[in-house]
This record gives C-alpha cells, sequence and structure tokens, in this order.
C-alpha cells in the first residue's frame, strides 16, 4: 500500500495541495480503498477517560473536516481520528489558494480559516457512520469551532456541542487555529474562564447520560509568561485534557523564502521540537493531572515516543499523512511498539512523562 501512495503522490503534487485533499476524501468516501490490516499490539492499547484505544496514533484535526470518511480513517490503522473543525454555520474559509507544501522540509503552510458544510450536514455523516454496523475499532472525536463572524464565541461553542456532544466520544475546543481573526484572544485568561465555564455548563446540560470527555486545543505559540495562568484556568475549569499543538507561527530560517513568506499556521517536521516542548511544559504546569494529546511533526515511531516521554498519552499528526500517505499509521504503531518493549515500558501508559519523572 505504502508503495502504491508513492507512485501515485508525484501525480498528487502536481495540483494543487487543495484540491489533492480534497480528491482523496472523494475517492475515500466513495470507492472501497484496500486498507491492510491494522498492526496490533498489547503494548499499543491506551485506556483514557473510560475509553478503550486500540492504539494511541490518530488523525488529527482539518484531515476530514467534515465527518465524510471516519470509518476509512480508522481502516488504515489509526486508533482514532478526530473530525473537524466543525463551525455552527456553513462557511468557505479564507481565500484560495490556502495551503502550500514544502517536500523538501516535510512541512506545509495554511491559512483555511475553518471552511465547513456546517453543523447539519456534519452531523448527518456522523450519525451515518455511528448507525452504520459493524462500527470499526477506534475512538472518535469532533473538533469545534466558531464562525468567523461571530462576535459571542461562547453561542457558537454551546450550540456545537448541545447537538454533537451526545454522538461524540470527545469533543475538543479549537481556540488556537491563527486563521480565525481574534480566535487565539480565547487562549487569554480573561477570555479562557468564562468561556470554558460556558462549554463545561452545556456539555452537563446538554449530555446528562453519558458526558464527553472535553479538551481544548492550544497554540505553541503561547508565551512562556502566560502558560502558567492558562495552565491554572483549565485545571480550576474541569476540563478533561488538552491537545498540543496547533500550528505556529514561526517561520524557521531554513525554510525556502517563497514558502515562507505565506501567511498561516506551519506545521510538519519544523513544529516537531516547539510542540514536544508545549508538551512537556504543560504537562508539568497542571501537575500531570491532565491527559495530553501530543501533535506537531510526527512522522515516525521516534517522534511519537519523544512526545509520550514530553507527557503526551495519546499522539495525532497530519502534514506526514500528506508525505507517506494514510498508511503510515501502521509504520508508525510497529515502529512505536517496538520501542517501548525496547526501553523496557510494557504500555505506552508507563512511558508517559518519563522525561518528566522525579
Amino acid at each position: 500500500m505504502k508503495k502504491l501512495y508513492r507512485c501515485l503522490r508525484p501525480l498528487l503534487f502536481k495540483v494543487p495541495p487543495e484540491t489533492a485533499h480534497n480528491m482523496m476524501i472523494s475517492v475515500l468516501s466513495r470507492v472501497p480503498v484496500p486498507c491492510g490490516k491494522a498492526f496490533d499490539a498489547p503494548n499499543l492499547k491506551v485506556t483514557l477517560w473510560e475509553r478503550n484505544f486500540p492504539n494511541p496514533i490518530g488523525v488529527a484535526a482539518g484531515f476530514d473536516k467534515n465527518a465524510d470518511i471516519i470509518g476509512p480513517c480508522l481502516k488504515f490503522g489509526f486508533g482514532f481520528t478526530e473530525t473537524g473543525t466543525v463551525t455552527p454555520r456553513p462557511q468557505d474559509g479564507n481565500p484560495k489558494p490556502r495551503i502550500f507544501r514544502d517536500p523538501g522540509t516535510r512541512s506545509a503552510i495554511n491559512r483555511m480559516g475553518f471552511p465547513s458544510a456546517g453543523l447539519s450536514q456534519f452531523k448527518t455523516n456522523l450519525t451515518r457512520f455511528i448507525d452504520k454496523k459493524p462500527r470499526p475499532l477506534g475512538i472518535v472525536g469532533v473538533n469545534i469551532g466558531m464562525n468567523k463572524n461571530q462576535t459571542e464565541p461562547a453561542k457558537d461553542y454551546t450550540a456545537l456541542i448541545r447537538n454533537l456532544g451526545p454522538l461524540a466520544d470527545f469533543l475538543v475546543i479549537n481556540i488556537s487555529s491563527p486563521n480565525t481573526p481574534g480566535l487565539r484572544n480565547l487562549q487569554k485568561k480573561e477570555h479562557l474562564a468564562p468561556l470554558l465555564d460556558a462549554v463545561m455548563t452545556e456539555r452537563t446540560k446538554s449530555c446528562r447520560t453519558s458526558a464527553p470527555p472535553m479538551l481544548v486545543k492550544l497554540s505553541p505559540d503561547i508565551h512562556e509568561d502566560e502558560q502558567e495562568d492558562i495552565a491554572i484556568t483549565i485545571l480550576n475549569s474541569g476540563i478533561d485534557g488538552l491537545i498540543l499543538t496547533n500550528t505556529t507561527l514561526d517561520r524557521p530560517t531554513y525554510l525556502p523564502e517563497n514558502f515562507a513568506k505565506e501567511q498561516g499556521g506551519l506545521s510538519g517536521e519544523p513544529v516537531k521540537d516547539k510542540s514536544t516542548e508545549t508538551i512537556r511544559r504543560f504537562y508539568a504546569l497542571t501537575k500531570r493531572k491532565l491527559p495530553i494529546i501530543g501533535v506537531g511533526g510526527v512522522a515516525s515511531g521516534q517522534d511519537a515516543f519523544e512526545k509520550i516521554k514530553a507527557g503526551a498519552s495519546l499522539i495525532e499528526l497530519y502534514t506526514s499523512m500528506v508525505y507517506e500517505g494514510p498508511w503510515i499509521a501502521n509504520k508508525i504503531n510497529k515502529e512505536l511498539s517496538a520501542l517501548l518493549e525496547k526501553n523496557g515500558y510494557n504500555s505506552v501508559m508507563e512511558a508517559v512523562g518519563a522525561d518528566n519523572a522525579g
């Protein structure tokens, strides 16, 4: 399967990135694609929030924005998938072109701006997946965001929780994309506390029988001076976990000039170390009380292992799929399983935060 993608990749890279992505979504949603057998190992199984993850490697938000291909994602060997970002009302996002690749640094820049088919279509797709039997093994999260023109963010987030909370295995409050004006301001303590109070209240009200875990996705660009206040605010709110991190506005000097000048969030290899350091800091700042999903520059079992030792219990990826194809899940899981065994860990959870021990 990996060889097949390598043959197709030159053709996909001849068309604009967003066109290539949409082609892939269209094919996966309509045509049964040979996914192969998912790699399975006892030391990869993770139980968090009373959910059983068959392995810790998941699909990051942004890949399956409208919940079109939940089944195929899980069948490729991912232990979970985070669908979205979904907004209450349909919106086009920012003007095209808005995705840029740099194969030399295995990175991408995007300024998508939450393009979304909207709540109604997303809910239809998610419900269709849930109702289809047998359901593929794996966990399904929902990443929620606000519409670009919303002046009262809590209204959008609570509306989405009300409609999608009862259907999701976990929910993610996205307040860290750099491509929606003003969104990252919601990470500031004075805005964050009331927003989290509103979403937690809505979850209690709307999800009486089975409340999904509520996570917050943060930026890697938060200044160190602000991180402690944010960590305390999140701990006090009752939030169940963190996703670290979103894309960065940084531009390392080694990036090609024409690529680096594009506005938007940078993902892939160049954000790997910054993401891992953010995980390490928040793992300590939250006193190891909040599970973390680590994302940013993961392309190998070693990359995943480093984030786990920094404090992540689960791992997500996106950009590496652009360069290696969705079959990369099995590769990373095989490598990670071997690394856990080699280093004397019987499970992922035994290795979580190992670099912060003591």
